[in-house]
């Protein structure tokens, strides 16, 4: 499962992913099992809509884009993903949209690929890095 940032740097710029996270994402590429939570997709949104993040088409085609590729997996935040990220065991993040993908990663068991420190300290969840 991707966090927003990866999937981003991933399709923009793989360079910006260290080894070992390239390697996991492009294995997971390969067979075709790439996940990201649709809660990304709004996450994107609203970084282009506050200039935090800029893209060379609109943001909706760059995901129509993404959706796309036959790789990409999104997820839906249901209830059982909306009820788990407000129930995750604490200490954690308060951003809501860590806690779903996190939530949503937990209920697949899937591993995040992150920078994010606090994914990659929550002994919960598996997430790779480096």
């Amino acid at each position: 499962m991707l966090d927003t940032h990866a999937w981003v740097w991933w399709l923009s710029d793989p360079s910006k992913l260290p080894g070992v996270a390239r390697r996991a994402v492009a294995k997971a590429a390969a067979d075709r099992a790439i996940y990201i939570s649709a809660i990304s997709t709004w996450e994107i949104v609203l970084l282009v809509s506050k200039n935090r993040l800029q893209f060379t088409m609109d943001a909706q085609d760059w995901i129509a884009r993404s959706e796309a590729l036959p790789f990409f997996h999104f997820v839906p935040v249901d209830n059982a993903v909306a009820i788990r990220s407000v129930r995750l065991p604490e200490p954690f993040h308060r951003d809501p949209a860590d806690r779903i993908i996190v939530a949503t990663a937990m209920m697949m068991g899937a591993t995040v690929v992150s920078s994010d420190r606090k994914i990659l300290k929550y002994s919960h969840v598996k997430a790779i890095w480096k």
